[in-house]
């Protein structure tokens, strides 16, 4: 899963003058945030977020990230059980 964050705030078109939009911004200004996050919070449809997301990488104002694995509930224990158990490791 990929995260988002701005590399600069930009000069939003008219299309994009909604409160949903700034909410975005305001996220990805100060951290990573997931396209599921972005839609959860601003309340925009994935499609929304989606077409916001593509307009601010073709402008080039957008860093993206792979999403780093959640931590296992049972600490280093879990990956050593998930191995044993199935004989294969976590993927990083």
């Amino acid at each position: 899963m990929k995260e988002f964050k701005l590399s600069a705030w930009p000069e939003l078109p008219t299309p994009y003058h909604r409160t949903a939009y700034r909410r975005m911004l305001s996220d990805m200004s100060h951290r990573f945030v997931s396209m599921q996050q972005l839609a959860d919070a601003s309340g925009a449809s994935k499609l929304d977020v989606r077409s916001f997301l593509n307009m601010l990488k073709d402008r080039g104002l957008l860093r993206e990230r792979v999403a780093e694995a959640p931590p296992s509930i049972f600490g280093p224990i879990g990956g050593w059980l998930r191995k044993a158990l199935t004989g294969t490791e976590m993927r990083q």
